[in-house]
């Protein structure tokens, strides 16, 4: 595909929504080999042939944010996952050459829900079944190839789990006699089905390691800390500017106008106040960019002193 370069747009871009749309049409998978097909939701689409057409309409859409914000607002938005899907469907809807047939589609049987297929589409190479995930792993640092060896933020999700679970139940869920019921009323073609997986990948911060066996040479990542080893790392540097990211807007690079950076000693007593506490805290390196803004440079996964939970 010859879609933009992520780093060449998102300057331009100003509104959160549309850059968390941009990174998430645009970033690299975490994975260029996985154990199932992997395939870009805009593989056959007019905007994978002509980018340019892809970054006018995201420019656009910067200073005309309003139709996405409604979109989103449509729902609940609770989970960064949920967040994601909806950014792609939004998107999905607007391509000009694209049919997005189902989005979140329950399947059920006996009064039990199976699971959910994220999306099907139809675009010049048929019907696509796809499922969407956006993770963020941390490496434990040896045996680092295996896919067990890099867990989320909380601990218990694993690499190989996840992998597991896209490719023996979420990309059979068509195959299912309760699900081809549904789907023939949407399509009599065959359907293929594949995975998109986006995220990052975050190294340990004392000793590099290697990426998990597959992995994108292009994938986006940072380091992680446990919180214990917090002073030492920070006493190298007192003018570096570190701030903690909600949640929320996790996906792309951060862009905090000067109004919202924190000074040192609030981050100092923040740090403090959140020893003890047993969630991960994303943090992002900051620095002024010309046009008055602080743009992020670096991301760092702070991690409870204790972790990996067993």
């Amino acid at each position: 595909m010859n879609l933009p370069y992520l780093g060449d747009l998102l300057p331009s871009l100003m509104h959160p929504a549309v850059r968390d749309l941009a990174w998430a049409l645009l970033s690299p998978p975490l994975l260029s080999e996985a154990p199932a097909q992997q395939r870009h939701p805009l593989a056959a689409s007019r905007w994978a042939e002509h980018p340019e057409e892809l970054t006018d309409w995201l420019r656009l859409l910067d200073t005309q944010p309003g139709i996405l914000e409604a979109w989103l607002a449509q729902r609940s938005i609770r989970r960064l996952g949920l967040y994601y899907e909806r950014l792609w469907q939004f998107a999905l809807c607007q391509v000009p050459d694209v049919d997005l047939l189902v989005a979140n589609l329950p399947i059920h049987h006996d009064g039990n829900t199976l699971g959910e297929i994220d999306l099907l589409l139809r675009d010049r190479e048929g019907v696509h079944h796809l499922e969407l995930a956006v993770k963020f792993y941390l490496g434990l640092g040896d045996d680092s190839a295996r896919h067990d060896r890099w867990l989320g933020p909380g601990s218990h999700d694993r690499l190989d789990i996840k992998l597991r679970r896209l490719c023996d139940h979420q990309l059979r869920l068509p195959s299912m006699p309760a699900a081809q019921l549904l789907l023939s009323e949407l399509t009599s073609a065959p359907i293929n089905s594949a995975l998109w997986l986006g995220g990052y990948l975050f190294q340990p911060l004392a000793n590099s390691c290697s990426p998990p066996a597959g992995a994108s040479p292009q994938h986006l990542g940072g380091r992680w800390l446990r919180h214990h080893d917090w002073p030492a790392f920070a006493e190298s540097d007192h003018e570096t500017v570190w701030q903690p990211l909600p949640r929320h807007a996790w996906l792309a690079p951060a862009r905090v106008p000067w109004s919202a950076v924190w000074q040192r000693p609030d981050f100092d007593r923040w740090v403090i106040d959140v020893e003890g506490q047993r969630q991960a805290k994303m943090l992002v390196r900051l620095e002024e960019h010309a046009d008055g803004h602080w743009l992020e440079q670096e991301r760092l996964f702070l991690v409870p002193s204790t972790w990996p939970a067993r």
